[in-house]
């Protein structure tokens, strides 16, 4: 199955699209002005400790202090000592980050380093060798292992774990990274002798490099980008540490926009849409919240051809695909609600959690899912390290204020009546003119115009009403003249 990788560059932003027979599976966008800063190490200052929490708040050099818990704390003992005897308030310390500020949270810190290669991870406190547990064959991570201690110079202090992207690596391959690592690591220690805390001592490749380090693999057949200047540095960099990514590089010259021609712009917006569509008639409801994400999923129009227990299992097997893909695209973190529709057969729950497990092993991102429970939801947490799509491309609505929903043009009315009441009560104007939204004035001119009449009756003063077309719905005034 070949995969292909789109790249669309700006001044102000790349996005990279990762595309599996046509279809957008995976979606990365950086921002010039707000770049992620995880895995980037920074010499850090200790501003205050929390004895209490077990935990510290840690000056990077941001806006806010970051947060560093005791069990983000490396410590090469089994019997680690409590917060308050390992850091002090003022203490430099040597950090790196493991998950971006989110919402109001400031970044969460470790100081168990790792550098990421290609093929291995580089662990400089450790000494033990790793294999990811995507790699199954207990004789293929035995040979994996084997090829990277011939490969490692004897000298050599540190610890690896080899990554998913190694199962078809040579000793020679191996050589290269841990070369590669180790002029970060140096680099990255002469740093930290000269500098004064804060300060950011080792930052992350940006995306379109880290698409060469992380998503290239056997399966991807090229890799285009609209930009000629993004291609060369591209290729500068494949050519000196991924040339097995090099020959996959293509500069797109075409006027037609790249994420155009291949639907990725719909996709985007598709992603920012509360209901998806399922192929069967079908559909999706998805709710981000600040605690966690709930799916829904419905029938719709699908009727089905036999029965309704098939329809529902049908309906149920195709959410699963496009639930494991949607988390993908819009980057959703943390817990994830699924309530799939009710089945009654405990064989069709069996093979839609199944299904479900299978569809999410593609993910990067390490997610744990836990079976139906008693009211027939699926729980799964995935890892949350940087904002969702929709935090990044979108903020509250100012109309609603993020409720989701705005108040009716009559439920305005009545508030306005209620609030001439009141100030009729208070002062004694002359005149009342309302302000509102062209709706609600309509509103009073048609059905509410008795109720108007009757108000000025009530308080005895003449009503007048003025359209505001910058108003929304909900705004209004009452100017006493």
């Amino acid at each position: 199955m070949s995969d292909e990788i789109l790249i669309n560059v700006t001044p102000q932003e790349t996005r990279v699209a990762v595309m599996q027979q046509g279809i957008v599976q995976d979606l990365h966008i950086e921002r010039s002005t707000s770049r992620g800063i995880v895995s980037n190490v920074y010499l850090g200052k200790v501003k205050r400790v929390l004895p209490g929490m077990q935990s510290a708040f840690i000056d990077i050099g941001m806006e806010r202090s970051a947060f560093l818990h005791v069990a983000d704390i490396w410590e090469n003992t089994a019997d680690p000592k409590p917060i308050e005897h390992r850091l002090f308030d003022g203490q430099n310390i040597l950090v790196q980050v493991i998950k971006d500020p989110i919402g109001t949270k400031g970044a969460r810190l470790t100081t168990q380093l790792s550098m990421a290669g290609r093929l291995l991870v580089f662990l400089p406190q450790e000494s033990h060798i790793g294999v990811s547990q995507r790699i199954e064959s207990e004789a293929q991570r035995d040979a994996l292992r084997a090829s990277l201690l011939a490969a490692i110079p004897a000298e050599h202090k540190g610890g690896y774990i080899i990554r998913t992207v190694a199962e078809a690596a040579e000793q020679p391959d191996f050589a290269a990274d841990v070369a590669y690592l180790d002029r970060l690591w140096t680099a990255l220690q002469l740093a930290a002798k000269t500098a004064s805390a804060p300060q950011l001592l080792y930052q992350e490749l940006d995306i379109s490099l880290r698409v060469l380090r992380d998503f290239v693999n056997q399966d991807t057949a090229r890799i285009q980008i609209d930009s000629r200047v993004t291609y060369q540095k591209m290729l500068d960099f494949a050519q000196a540490y991924t040339p097995i990514a090099a020959d996959k590089l293509e500069h797109y010259p075409g006027a037609r926009p790249l994420f155009d021609l291949y639907g990725v712009e719909e996709e985007i917006e598709r992603a920012l849409s509360k209901r998806v569509d399922l192929p069967s008639g079908g559909y999706l409801i998805i709710d981000q919240t600040e605690a966690l994400t709930t799916v829904d999923v419905n029938t719709g129009g699908f009727v089905g051809l036999r029965n309704f227990d098939d329809t529902i299992f049908k309906t149920n097997l195709e959410a699963t695909q496009v639930i494991a893909r949607q988390l993908r695209l819009r980057n959703l973190g943390g817990i994830i609600i699924c309530d799939f529709i009710d089945m009654e057969s405990a064989e069709h729950q069996a093979t839609v959690l199944a299904e479900l497990s299978k569809a999410l092993a593609r993910d990067h991102t390490r997610i744990t899912v836990n079976g139906f429970s008693a009211l027939g939801l699926v729980e799964l947490t995935r890892k949350r390290t940087r904002e969702s799509l929709a935090h990044l491309l979108c903020e509250a609505c100012p109309t609603c204020q993020g409720r989701g929903q705005v108040k009716t043009a009559q439920t305005v009315c009545y508030q306005i009546v209620r609030e001439i009441v009141r100030e009729a009560r208070q002062f004694n104007a002359r005149e009342y003119r309302i302000m509102a939204a062209q709706q609600v004035i309509d509103l009073f001119l048609d059905e509410e115009s008795q109720a108007l009449a009757e108000l000025s009756d009530f308080i005895a003063k003449p009503i007048s009403l003025q359209v505001e077309t910058a108003y929304t719905q909900e705004q209004y005034d009452v100017i006493l003249m």
